[in-house]
């Protein structure tokens, strides 16, 4: 088994996903792996990563304005708002996604369904710079 490991830097616009699959996917490739498992893990406690729908934009808008009334930005109970009304909901809405995903591979290809894609959820109204890490396990 041999491992690599890369990082990758995306700077968002604000709450919406972001397509980091081709990232993943140039990762892999300049691995030179063919066979084992990615692990993507997002390095911040205010955004997060999901396998989603990646045809139809809608069902990603549909999912980030669920979450958004889940978890609102004008809570009275929040205390911890420092960075802004945002701040505390981007740490509830991390905590019920994922900060890291595992998808395998063969052939040198993720081997992601048809209607998958990998992205990075931003839960901040403002622009940010995030890092996520990328292991790769294989031969």
């Amino acid at each position: 088994m041999k491992i690599a490991q890369s990082e990758t830097q995306l700077r968002t616009q604000g709450q919406r996903t972001y397509d980091i699959t081709d990232q993943v996917r140039d990762a892999l490739n300049q691995s030179g792996l063919v066979r084992g498992q990615v692990t993507v893990f997002c390095k911040h406690t205010s955004c997060s990563l999901v396998l989603m729908e990646n045809a139809d934009p809608s069902a990603r808008r549909d999912l980030e304005d669920y979450l958004r009334r889940l978890v609102p930005e004008d809570d009275p109970n929040f205390t911890h708002t420092y960075e802004g009304p945002d701040d505390m909901p981007s740490h509830i809405k991390m905590a019920l996604t994922r900060s890291s995903e595992n998808i395998p591979f063969s052939n040198g290809a993720l081997a992601l369904g048809t209607w998958q894609g990998l992205f990075l959820w931003e839960h901040r109204d403002q622009p940010h710079t995030r890092s996520i890490a990328i292991t790769i396990i294989g031969e």
